[in-house]
This record gives structure tokens, sequence and C-alpha cells, in this order.
């Protein structure tokens, strides 16, 4: 580890801006470097796998009863697809699960917990990674017209939905 690291309680950076401003400094390419290490690659992907894990519990959980299966399904739907699983790990460390108070705006809920309700199909494959990418693309802009003005999170959007594309596939990308 990166010695300046080892005497930074929490994180090195007070704001997302701050952390841009620093991206091309010593210390980021330092940790940029630390990051790369074959064993750090590794253990970053163990910890997106085991979120995802505890993920599915911890949202049925979170819902009411009658609502479980359905989640559970969706989830299940998605995981059966091509990039189905790279799709829900991502996503849950993207915008989290949505099952704590601070994933909210107004009491609406911006996570995966959220994207896998406002799902409706039962079909696996191309139909559900689409599903899933049109249902987060939902609930961002839910997300961002609930958003303190302040924050400006529409900056944010086209990126987003960006982000969302890659869980796209198709038949023809299937066949290659």
């Amino acid at each position: 580890m990166p010695s300046w690291l080892k005497t930074i309680p929490i994180c090195p950076w007070d704001t997302r801006e701050d952390f841009y401003k620093d991206a091309d400094s010593p210390k980021m390419t330092e940790l940029r470097a630390w990051l790369a290490d074959k064993n750090m690659i590794a253990w970053q992907a163990r910890y997106a796998a085991r979120r995802l894990e505890a993920a599915l519990p911890k949202m049925l959980k979170a819902v009411p009863e009658s609502e479980r299966e359905h989640v559970r399904a969706q989830f299940e739907r998605v995981a059966r697809s091509p990039l189905g699983m790279y799709a829900l790990v991502d996503y849950v460390n993207f915008k989290g699960e949505g099952t704590a108070p601070t994933e909210r705006y107004n009491g609406q809920g911006w996570g995966l917990l959220q994207v896998l309700q406002a799902m409706k199909g039962s079909e696996a494959g191309p139909t559900a990674l689409d599903e899933f990418a049109r249902a987060a693309e939902s609930v961002l802009e839910l997300r961002v017209r609930n958003s303190p003005a302040g924050r400006n999170e529409a900056q944010w959007l086209r990126n987003w939905t960006v982000r969302l594309n890659t869980y796209r596939t198709t038949v023809a990308d299937m066949e290659r």
C-alpha cells in the first residue's frame, strides 16, 4: 500500500472535485499503479462479487413478502442472461442495492432493488438485459428529477446512460 495512504483514516479527498483535481498527481499515479497490481484487481473483483451475493437477501428483506417473488424472478432472469452477472455486479456497485435511506430522494430509490421492481417481463437473454437497462435508465431519470437542484445531477445522466447501454446484448453479439 502506498505509504501516504497508511496515514489517512478514511478517504484522501474531501470531495469528488478534489479527487478529480488530484487526478494527475504523483499520489494518484502511485495509487493507480498499486491498484493495477494483479492481486489488487482480484481483490476488487472479489469485493464486487461478494457485494452482489449479499444484495439479493438484503433486497428481499427490504420489500413486503408480496413483492419478493417478483424481485427474485427478475434478478434470476437477468443473472441467466449473457452479460447478466456483469450488469448486476456493475449496477449494485455503481448505484447500490436501493435499501439504504441514503439511496433515496423524496422517498424514491435508485438502486438495484428499484430497477428490478420496475421490470415486468419473464424472458431471459437479450430481452431481459434490454429491459434491465431501460428500467435502470428510468430509475436514474427519476433520481435526477427528485434530486436537490443544487446537485445538478442532470449533468451525469448522459454518462450513466452510456454505462447502462453496456449491459445490452443482442442475438448477433451472442453468436460472435
